[in-house]
């Protein structure tokens, strides 16, 4: 597999996201409000993502990139929290959750990577 772009790779991880909580929705097996959470939560890692590569600067660039990361740490914990909250999904859902914890990765590695070559 080659290299995919970080903005390419937080789009479609949001789309698989969106399409799994159609389905926990359809099926009633996770209550909305923590569906609801973990789209806002995940669709917010591709939209700073987005708005990083716009940076006016790169303590802007950090920033948007800071507020990524945070996000991506809090859609990993909604989606091992909705598959802990069912037995039926917790196997189902592990390459998602492991994608969710490469998307906390790539923006910590993008932020001390930025700040090494600042010093």
């Amino acid at each position: 597999m080659g290299k995919i772009d970080i903005t390419d790779r937080t789009f479609a991880f949001a789309l698989r996201v969106v399409k799994l909580c159609r389905f926990l929705e359809e099926s009633r097996k996770v209550h909305r409000a923590l569906v609801n959470q973990l789209i806002r939560a995940e669709t917010s890692v591709g939209a700073s993502v987005e708005e990083a590569q716009s940076g006016r600067s790169r303590a802007d660039f950090l920033s948007k990139i800071s507020i990524a990361c945070k996000e991506a740490r809090e859609t990993h914990y909604w989606l091992r929290l909705i598959a802990a909250s069912d037995d039926s999904l917790a196997k189902s859902m592990s390459d998602v959750i492991q994608e969710a914890d490469e998307l906390v990765s790539i923006p910590t590695s993008i932020i001390k990577n930025t700040k090494a070559n600042r010093e």
